[in-house]
């Protein structure tokens, strides 16, 4: 089974190791048809540290690495 991967905006780095990346995906409304954005938060694994709030990164998925950190940044888009 494949790993799902997002793209998403870093949106806070204050954490040592771990950045929070914030998704945003466009929803249809399912009886009036106007489309509208949505937005979740997951707080990924970064390692080294290495990126800046307003990066545009790749996220996938991995086993729990913490209470709340299940995914790992892959790269900068």
């Amino acid at each position: 089974m494949a790993k799902r991967r997002l793209t998403g905006k870093v949106i806070s780095n204050k954490m040592q190791k771990t950045v929070v990346v914030q998704v945003e995906r466009i929803k249809e409304h399912p009886k009036y048809r106007r489309r509208f954005k949505v937005h979740n938060s997951f707080k990924a694994h970064d390692e080294k540290g290495e990126y800046q709030i307003g990066d545009t990164v790749v996220i996938e998925e991995t086993k729990p690495l913490s209470k709340d950190k299940n995914w790992i940044v892959i790269n900068k888009k």
